[in-house]
């Protein structure tokens, strides 16, 4: 029988500005370590730590405008785009616009924070 996730689970968000994290499924909410699918709330000048994370990150834009950062470059990810982080590159997550921005991140595997691997300077 199909497993009903009858609500999400609020996550911490690392970066400057409270930012919303609602996993639906994921290591806490559903206690799945495949895949996690969460939607994330960011409100504008919102920045969070680089990442090298152990894991891809499926992005899909729902609002607004996300900023994704790697070493190559910059990336402005607008309402209705979606963008691949891939596992191992180093990746900056960002909203500078004044509206912030709504997403849906999947990871594959599912986001952990022993996964993550941010940068602590």
């Amino acid at each position: 029988m199909p497993t009903l996730i009858s609500h999400p689970t609020l996550i911490e968000a690392a970066g400057n500005k409270p930012k919303r994290i609602e996993e639906f499924i994921g290591c806490v909410n559903s206690k799945t370590r495949a895949v996690s699918v969460a939607r994330m709330k960011s409100p504008g000048g919102w920045v969070e730590p680089g990442q090298t994370p152990e894991f891809d990150e499926y992005t899909v834009v729902l609002a607004g405008m996300l900023r994704v950062t790697s070493k190559a470059g910059s990336v402005d990810v607008k309402a209705g785009q979606g963008v691949i982080a891939h596992k191992g590159e180093w990746v900056q997550y960002s909203t500078p616009d004044p509206s912030g921005a709504e997403y849906i991140a999947v990871c594959v595997p599912a986001f952990s924070p022993e996964m993550v691997h941010r940068d602590t300077r």
